[in-house]
This record gives structure tokens, sequence and C-alpha cells, in this order.
């Protein structure tokens, strides 16, 4: 008997390790593809970064827009915008279009799911606005559609996408792409990218005057 549970202990302790061990892999390859992204990418996100700050400073809006984990982030993004990140500052004028669930499944039902950000670009957006269009692959046909039309109404695109960038990329005026074909890792550094960017708007037009005057 006391062999058996032994045996059973064992057999937990080397479960457990093997989990930690996978843990830990998964944290170190995070890390990797990061540094990856220091290297190859920072000048891709101040540049982001500039257009987003550019656009709002005058007037203009950002909308992001995704699937699955990729919506998560637009709204992520967006809530940074709008609410705040790190200073206490006016409103952006951000959205993300993945929330009205009438909107989405209306489209979705009536025309078609690779149109539910065509749509809804063609109803919000206007010259100078910025749609942040969000794919891990660079394939999803609803972000590509979205991408086509706002660049028909004269808005400004930008690509957060990993896998090589896909059609995505090569639609989009500006890009970041994650170097990575793992689309958990992507998605890890599209939302450090979307802090990252938060904090340089924040920081680009904190020097404003319409913020100072706002802040006084």
């Amino acid at each position: 008997m006391k062999t058996m549970q032994d045996s059973r202990l064992a057999h937990k302790r080397s479960e457990e390790e093997g989990r930690s061990a996978a843990a830990l892999a998964a944290i170190r390859n995070s890390i990797e593809t990061k540094e990856k992204v220091a290297k190859e990418c920072l000048d891709d996100i101040v540049e982001m970064a500039n257009v987003m700050a550019s656009a709002l400073q005058k007037g203009r809006k950002v909308v992001f827009f995704g699937n699955g984990g990729s919506a998560a982030d637009a709204q992520h993004m967006s809530a940074e915008l709008v609410g705040k990140f790190k200073r206490v500052r006016p409103a952006l004028r951000a959205s993300a279009l993945t929330t009205n669930t009438s909107v989405l499944t209306a489209i979705g039902n009536d025309i078609g799911f690779d149109e539910i950000f065509s749509r809804q670009v063609q109803a919000t957006l206007e010259p100078g606005d910025v749609a942040v269009c969000i794919s891990t692959t660079g394939r999803s046909k609803n972000v590509i559609r979205g991408v086509q039309e706002a660049r028909k109404i004269g808005a400004k695109t930008i690509a957060l996408t990993g896998s090589g960038g896909g059609q995505l990329a090569s639609l989009c005026d500006h890009e970041v792409v994650v170097p990575s074909d793992d689309a958990q890792r992507i998605q890890e550094c599209h939302i450090m990218i979307g802090h990252i960017v938060c904090e340089l708007i924040e920081e680009i037009l904190s020097e404003t005057s319409s913020w100072k005057e706002s802040l006084d």
C-alpha cells in the first residue's frame, strides 16, 4: 500500500514539474518574442504613435477592430485613450468596432460576417481619421474589407499584425508586424505595443496648448 501511495505522489510531482516546465518555456518564449519586437519594430511602433497622435491633435478619431483576442485588444486600446493611461488629461476620440452586438449580428446575419467592419467603417470614418486594424495573421477577411473601405474614405490605416503581415500589412499605410508565427506570442506583443503607443500619445499630446489649457 505504501509503495502504491509513493508511486502516486511521485507521479503527481512529475506532472507538476512538467507543467512548471511548460509554463517557464512559454514565459521565456514570450520574452524572446518581445526582444525581437524591440530590435525589429521600434521605429514602426513610434510611427504608429505619431500617426495616431497627429490625427487626435487635429480633432480626428481613431477606431480599432479585429476578431477574437484582437477584438479584446481593440476594446482595451480604445478604453485607454478614452479614459486615461498614465496622465490625467482630456478624453481622446477613440472607439472599437467590436462592441455593438446589435450592429455586429445584424450585419453578420443580413449581409455577411466579412462585412461587419467595413459597414461600420463606412458609417463612422471620415478623411483624416485613423483605422487600427488588428489581425495576428494578416489574413482576416473582415479586417481586410474594413481596411479597403477605410482607404476609399481617405482615412489613414495602421496594421497591427504578425506572421509576416499577410495581405493586411501590404494594404495599410503603416504597419507593426510582430516577428512571430505563434498567435499567442503575437497577441501578447500586441497589447504591449498598444500600451507603449498609448503612453507615447499621452507624451506627445501633453505638450499641446489645448491640453494645457484644459488642465489649468
